[in-house]
């Protein structure tokens, strides 16, 4: 008889419509976040550096967050944490439109949605994904909840720049809070058994998990490399529409960028999770961090014109999001399905790490050289070292002592 442990205990389909809407919102909202940059900033008299630090506070706060709401959602099933979630997602959004003062905005947009989204995101729902999908499938599953992210920057990314042009940019963020709401509602159909969370069997403690993930060097590298994905993917989104703002580019070509991105990152997660059953998962992350690396460079040395920026978004997009599914696989191959968000967050934590430094880098060398050109750079040059980075990580289970016999 197959262990219970191994059992799914819900449907895959309910899985993956719930765990991608989800994602749809919490992540199609947080794409948005650059359209809010100028505005904001311009009514406030605040400086970039300002809204990109409070942003840079927002990535820590979800990278130090994810491992415990992880953790969380592995002891007691991902429900509570996403409505928990969903509630601090509407007020750090409300806070936001309310703040006046750099303080605040760092407390709100910073910390509170920073938390939000560590309990609303990957992590969580991927964890609810390794528990209830067939190992076989469980790769070409992340990409679809991958997928769905990406769906939501394509279709919240027009909406929020028409919320802000029609409403303004403070109730704008009111009605996003109100949408956020909706996660809760959606997160029933994530609702576990709580045997099914905790499992059943011989079980690993807490410390004993960390200690055996931080010693193991495949675990270190895949962290490594994650670190230079959050840097790319935060500081294009946040800073993209300021950049060709500054190029005299108009704003609609900025929400169009921002949009394909989303549009073509829909197929790009959905490729790799499906090349991910078929192929080693560290060459397809190696093949994207370097093809990042050509495609940024092409982007800065070519002339700039909307259509070189929607060729570049398209390109980028297909990569932007794709390095998730095969990073989490990995994580789950490496290491089993207990702890799985619990270690996914602290790989996540490296992410966020990596996007703090990116939009904060941004934000504070463009107001020292009144130019990205150096962040660019840096960015390609950390495709390099992330493509190598990920080359050595070794993709099967982890060899564990067997049980002695009582």
């Amino acid at each position: 008889m197959k262990p219970a442990s191994t059992a799914p205990r819900l449907s895959m389909s309910q899985v993956l419509i719930c765990g991608a809407a989800i994602v749809t919102l919490s992540m199609g909202i947080r794409h948005g976040f650059g359209l809010f940059l100028q505005p904001m900033t311009t009514d406030r008299g605040w400086s970039r550096e300002t809204f990109a630090f409070a942003l840079a506070i927002q990535n820590l706060a979800w990278g130090l967050a994810g491992p415990v709401a992880g953790m969380w959602a592995d002891r007691f099933g991902a429900f509570r944490v996403l409505v928990v979630g969903a509630v601090l997602y509407a007020g750090g959004l409300v806070t936001m439109a309310m703040a006046t003062t750099g303080a605040g905005l760092a407390g709100s947009a910073g910390l509170l949605l920073g938390m939000a989204q560590s309990g609303t995101t990957y992590a969580v729902i991927y964890g609810v994904i390794a528990r209830n999908v067939a190992p076989e499938k469980r790769s070409w599953a992340m990409g679809i909840t991958a997928a769905a992210g990406s769906f939501g920057q394509f279709l919240m990314v027009p909406v929020e720049s028409s919320l802000i042009g029609s409403l303004g940019w403070q109730t704008a963020l009111i009605v996003l809070g109100c949408a956020a709401l909706a996660i809760a509602p959606l997160a029933l159909g994530l609702r576990e058994p709580p045997h099914a969370a905790i499992g059943s069997g011989p079980r690993q403690t807490v410390r004993a998990a960390l200690r055996e993930a931080f010693a193991y060097p495949s675990f270190r590298w895949l962290t490594a490399g994650y670190f230079v994905c959050g840097f790319q993917v935060v500081f294009i989104g946040v800073h993209m529409p300021s950049y060709l703002k500054d190029q005299g580019l108009t704003p609609e070509v900025a929400t169009t960028s921002l949009a394909l991105i989303g549009l073509f990152n829909v197929f790009g997660t959905y490729a790799v999770g499906v090349l991910g059953q078929r192929l080693a998962k560290r060459y397809i992350l190696a093949a994207i961090y370097a093809l990042r690396g050509v495609a940024i460079t092409l982007f800065v040395l070519a002339p700039l014109t909307p259509w070189s920026v929607y060729l570049f978004s398209a390109v980028i997009g297909l990569l932007w999001l794709s390095t998730v599914p095969p990073t989490n696989a990995i994580v789950a191959q490496i290491f089993g399905v207990q702890y799985m968000s619990m270690l996914g967050g602290f790989v996540f934590l490296s992410h966020q790490l990596g996007s703090f430094a990116g939009v904060w880098l941004g934000g504070r060398l463009y107001d020292a050289t009144g130019s990205y050109a150096v962040v660019w750079w840096l960015a390609v040059a950390l495709s390099v070292l992330a493509m190598l980075a990920n080359l050595p990580v070794r993709e099967g289970a982890i060899a564990r002592p067997a049980p002695q016999p009582a």
